[in-house]
């Protein structure tokens, strides 16, 4: 009997990929936290819409309004996932008022539904934005809904993210086509100068206490710094300078002695500063976002 019922299952599968309606991921980021049934309640809503839907959690732990910080997670996460995948991104301080409720098509095939209000800034840099479109809420927005102005995450985003996700509404049905740019947070953008690379330093490795700047493994090669040389560090936060330091540039953490500081390519292949088996934002002051800035240049 069992065998029956996983090959009815399996053929039922099957079926429903062939038909074209197999429904895409969406994928969840918030500032929600999880302590009450914010989180919960939008994955209702996302069921509501189809049981079928595969539902996953981006992180419900940025920051309370640091629309930032959600910028640079979507931008670390979405190349992980394949294309049609839709992320709902809602770190929304301006709910309610007049800021634009889109949902944004990466040029990777990517969809994300936010508030336009600069959570789109990295992902806009990295990917690029194919086509961007406001929410028209008289069609996208959950039946009874219609008094509450507060949780759009639950009424607007998440509802629309599931119908979009499950083939139930076509990006065009969305509603009417913006034109670019999107609102942007302006942040240091990776240079490479004669003598010098500067760039931002968008977040920290929290855990960990390790920074991380947004300067490509590649900007590092074309300057020259090779493994075991040294390097100067100055970390600037808008006009004032925070931290000048030398350290090495090494592979990984253990390439120095406990407590030491060091410099070395992370996971998303960006320049990166740390100090084995201690916190080097901590030590030295440092936090991240669009104002902080590092420049660093070899040691002649």
């Amino acid at each position: 009997m069992l065998k029956k019922y996983l090959l009815a299952g399996m053929i039922a599968g099957l079926l429903f990929s062939c038909n074209g309606k197999q429904p895409d991921a969406v994928v969840i980021q918030t500032d929600f936290g999880e302590k009450d049934g914010a989180v919960s309640a939008m994955k209702g809503v996302a069921y509501e819409v189809d049981p079928a839907l595969p539902l996953f959690d981006l992180t419900h732990e940025i920051p309370a309004y640091n629309i930032w910080e959600a910028a640079y997670r979507l931008e670390q996460t979405l190349p992980y996932w394949p294309a049609g995948t839709v992320f709902v991104s809602v770190v929304d301080p301006g709910v309610g008022t007049e800021r634009k409720s889109i949902v944004a098509k990466t040029k990777s095939g990517h969809y994300i539904v936010t508030p336009d209000n600069g959570t789109l800034t990295l992902v806009a840099a990295s990917q690029g934005i194919e086509a961007v479109r406001e929410i028209d809420e008289t069609i996208n927005r959950r039946e009874g809904s219609e008094r509450s102005h507060t949780f759009y995450g639950r009424d607007v985003y998440v509802f629309t993210a599931a119908r979009l996700a499950a083939k139930k509404i076509s990006f065009e049905q969305i509603g009417a086509e913006l034109k670019p740019p999107v609102v942007l947070i302006p942040f240091q953008q990776p240079e490479l100068a004669e003598n010098s690379i500067s760039g931002n330093i968008p977040v920290l490795d929290i855990q960990y206490g390790n920074v991380w700047t947004n300067i490509p493994d590649s900007f590092v090669t074309k300057a020259g710094i090779q493994t075991g040389d040294t390097i100067d560090i100055q970390i600037v936060f808008k006009d004032s300078v925070v931290c000048s330091v030398r350290v090495p540039f090494v592979k990984s953490f253990g390439d120095v002695p406990e407590g030491n500081s060091l410099a070395y390519i992370n996971s998303l292949l960006n320049l990166s500063f740390a100090i084995n088996m201690g916190s080097f934002a901590e030590r030295y002051g440092i936090k991240s976002g669009p104002g902080w800035s590092v420049t660093v240049r070899a040691k002649l």
